[in-house]
């Protein structure tokens, strides 16, 4: 395959125009990265690419002829692979087995396990992508379960890689490894199609770029002749100002304290960890998925107990509260989940910019709720942060990713709560309100707020961080300023790597 061309391609939804005549090329040789916001019409293009959805309208050509993809069978069947954002695999089987499943070596209906285990090893070695070929994939990391995926679509003979998101889970090290490896596959005369909403990966290993906006194509360059405020432009429709934000005078009292916090054994369990959040500072936590983050993030809230160690909540010894309790003491909380955890989807607006919340004035009185306050502080809080919604008692299972994420935040954000605990607070959401969360958590950080930043963005923790803690194998492994952190130190820590330099006062 020397070119891959989609010719006018279109895609209804009912009413929704998902892709509107939408052409792009990608040739031998080259990495082509396709960027858009949430809603902008990349996962729709790429389906219909792999074959998991038809268009209404357009073609798909390879070296000029037209082809039809009718499942992913079809597409692999024509030389195309694809890394989803989450991974497809068998968790119970190995590495090996993951990778050749569905094609494995043999005869006579036996497979050849040691044939399985020497095509894969070869081939490993010749994209540089090691995997311990005999290991359960339960047992092994996240970068390493991407490699295995990589390997599915390599075994299968793929010269065109699609890459969906591929970095949210790496290291920056590991990030830095898999450039290398779709280098040196396209430079190997193949081709990739990365899916990124990471403008600097755009810079860092594409040839060209395309910027897809509201179904349609707006922009397409070679990247040495663009740069990332001119795609963010694009990307956006206007100009977006990402800058890194820091406190602008001194922390003050403590409001949040882990003392030698403990949570047993099991898998993600934390280990003697101790760290304090003072007012007027955010603190980021970084680390490898599956590290501790998320056990963390529920000690915190309270979903979660520790066999050991104590919590102490603007004041209080919370180590036996609940989340409503701490809620009481000070807490607010954007969780890791905004659809499973942050709202009732069958809800209205007023009800889910309520809760919890609703017991106390204004919202309450003598355990009363009062409808007129509740809808007035709905309107409020939806004209403040922008939260496209027709009308305040509209459900809010109506709303996208990124009107729902704003709601969360302006919920949390709007009582004043001395401690607020953001679990990956601009996770799914487009550029546009990454920049409005960014400015929201800033102002309440100099309004004398606290936060405690749990992100798996290592941009995300530069950017706003006063000082970042990292977290490996749930053990704190080292603590940086914001201010003159480097990502790379950051990310050798992240994956058990060299010692941190000296932390900051606390």
């Amino acid at each position: 395959m020397d070119t891959l061309e989609l010719d006018a391609i279109t895609k209804r939804f009912g009413t929704v125009l998902a892709n509107d005549a939408i052409s792009l090329t990608v040739a031998r040789g080259e990495v082509l990265a396709l960027v858009g916001e949430n809603g902008a019409g990349k996962s729709t293009l790429m389906s219909i690419l792999y074959g998991m959805l038809g268009p209404d309208s357009g073609r798909i050509l390879i070296d000029g002829r037209a082809v039809e993809f009718t499942s992913p069978a079809t597409a692999i069947a024509h030389g195309l692979g694809m890394v989803f954002q989450h991974f497809q695999l068998f968790e119970q089987l190995t590495a090996v087995e993951n990778i050749v499943y569905g094609a494995e070596p043999g005869r006579w209906g036996l497979w050849d396990r040691r044939d399985a285990i020497r095509r894969v090893t070869a081939l490993a070695a010749e994209y540089g992508l090691e995997v311990p070929v005999e290991a359960t994939v339960a047992d092994l990391p996240v970068g390493v379960l991407q490699r295995i995926e990589i390997l599915k679509a390599l075994y299968r003979g793929a010269e065109l890689l699609i890459l969906d998101e591929p970095t949210g889970v790496l290291t920056p090290g590991e990030t830095r490894d898999l450039f290398r490896v779709l280098r040196a596959f396209a430079d190997d005369g193949r081709a990739v199609i990365l899916i990124t909403h990471k403008l600097d990966e755009v810079t860092a290993v594409a040839d060209r770029v395309v910027v897809l906006r509201d179904g349609r194509r707006v922009f397409a360059s070679a990247v040495a002749d663009t740069t990332t405020a001119d795609l963010a432009r694009h990307l956006t429709g206007r100009q977006i100002d990402l800058r890194p934000r820091r406190a602008t005078r001194p922390a003050d009292a403590p409001v949040l304290t882990l003392d030698r916090v403990s949570t047993g054994d099991r898998r993600g369990a934390l280990h003697d960890v101790s760290l304090t959040v003072r007012a007027g500072e955010i603190v980021g936590i970084a680390g490898v998925a599956g590290n501790g983050q998320e056990t963390l993030a529920a000690v915190v809230a309270g979903h979660r107990t520790c066999v050991d160690g104590a919590i102490t909540l603007a004041g209080s010894d919370v180590t036996a509260a609940g989340h409503s309790e701490r809620r009481a003491h000070g807490l607010a909380h954007i969780p890791e989940d905004r659809n499973r955890s942050g709202v009732a989807h069958e809800a209205d607006a007023v009800t889910n910019l309520a809760a919890g919340f609703h017991r106390a004035p204004p919202l309450a009185l003598r355990g009363l709720l009062r409808p007129r306050a509740m809808r007035a502080h709905a309107r409020e809080l939806i004209d403040r942060f922008g939260i496209r919604i027709p009308d305040p008692t509209t459900p809010v299972r109506t709303l996208s990713g990124g009107n729902t994420q704003k709601l969360v935040v302006a919920r949390e954000l709007a009582h004043g709560a001395a401690l607020l605990l953001a679990e990956q607070p601009t996770r799914g959401v487009d550029l546009g309100a990454i920049e409005f969360i960014y400015e929201r958590l800033d102002e309440y950080r100099a309004e004398g707020g606290a936060i405690l930043l749990i992100s798996t963005e290592l941009t995300e923790l530069l950017t706003l961080a006063d000082r970042i803690l990292v977290l490996a194998d749930g053990r704190l492994a080292g603590e940086f300023d914001g201010a003159q952190a480097d990502a790379e130190q950051i990310g050798a820590l992240m994956s058990g790597g060299a010692p941190a330099p000296e932390p900051s006062a606390a």
